[in-house]
């Protein structure tokens, strides 16, 4: 595993085809994609489109969903990154996807934070939009304690929901 960048107890990796354990692992967990779709669920050609689309996305624009890893042992505990959002190229979308182990230790807040620096020091990245499923209160908490500040209700069509949308302006991160 190469390290793409890192922070105290994680490191960043990228995707590639030689991955599709790691993808199953995640996104068949019925807990981690709770929210993430309709019926809480990903199929396995679904999770195999959606590791496809990340490779891609690296690719096409330099930008994913993170496999990370802990430093201490090298378990793999999720994903966190960035994908371009809608409103410009300047504006990136937040993701952070962890399985349950790996809940209610920090890892979430610590992933987001490193990747939340990485956007605005070594990308050139203005905002950064975040969204949760309506019922996912930890999600909301998490960007509330990273200083995102709720927008609108955005349509998310995975979920068939409107999710509550944030964001994070550069201007207001400087100096945290």
């Amino acid at each position: 595993m190469d390290v793409l960048y890192a922070s105290p107890r994680l490191e960043f990796s990228l995707w590639d085809q030689q991955d599709p354990q790691l993808a199953h692992t995640l996104w068949g967990n019925p807990q981690v994609t709770h929210f993430l779709t309709t019926d809480g669920i990903m199929t396995p050609e679904q999770i195999d489109e959606r590791l496809k689309t990340e490779i891609e996305q690296y690719q096409r624009c330099g930008h994913q969903y993170h496999p990370v890893f802990l430093r201490e042992g090298g378990a793999f505990i999720g994903v966190c990154g960035l994908r371009p959002y809608g409103m410009g190229a300047d504006i990136f979308e937040l993701g952070v996807h962890l399985l349950p182990d790996y809940w209610h230790a920090g890892y979430a807040q610590e992933a987001a934070r490193r990747t939340i620096d990485r956007a605005f020091s070594q990308l050139g990245c203005q905002a950064v939009f975040a969204g949760h499923h309506p019922k996912n209160t930890a999600s909301r908490a998490l960007l509330l304690r990273l200083g995102f500040v709720y927008d609108h209700d955005e349509f998310y069509s995975p979920t068939g929901l409107y999710h509550p949308s944030y964001f994070l302006w550069r201007s207001a991160y400087q100096g945290k």
